[in-house]
């Protein structure tokens, strides 16, 4: 899939992508100028999309199979959107939310920012 006909379609995208470090599924649910910001662990992780998904594609999200992301809340409004994910056992230990930020372009909605905080677990390797 391309490009996503839904904000609900481009989220289901990123969650799926980091969930198996699918490359394919977020660039398609990212636009590519998109970045992320947030903290883990005290350091600052305020960088461009493309180093979102060269992360999920080295260290996919389910490493164990407990991974689970939820939408708690998805607003359209027009030609953007926001959606509130909450992602627990990242990397089988570690619990985020997510707001990600939409807008719809012709080729259908992406993602243009990511910013999260870690609410819990402790990172692998801390």
């Amino acid at each position: 899939m391309s490009h996503s006909t839904t904000p609900a379609g481009a989220v289901q995208l990123y969650i799926d992508g980091v969930r198996s470090g699918d490359v394919a599924a977020l660039e398609a649910a990212f636009h590519p100028d998109a970045r992320m910001f947030g903290a883990l662990g005290g350091q600052r992780v305020d960088v461009p999309i493309a180093d979102l998904i060269g992360m999920a594609a080295a260290q996919p999200a389910d490493v164990d199979g407990t991974f689970e992301a939820n939408v708690r809340s998805l607003e359209e409004h027009g030609d953007i959107a926001v959606a509130i994910v909450d992602e627990r056992n990242f990397w089988g230990s570690v619990h985020f939310t997510d707001v990600l930020s939409l807008a719809r372009f012709d080729e259908g909605w992406k993602i243009v920012s990511k910013a999260f905080t870690h609410t819990g677990g402790t990172p692998p390797g801390a």
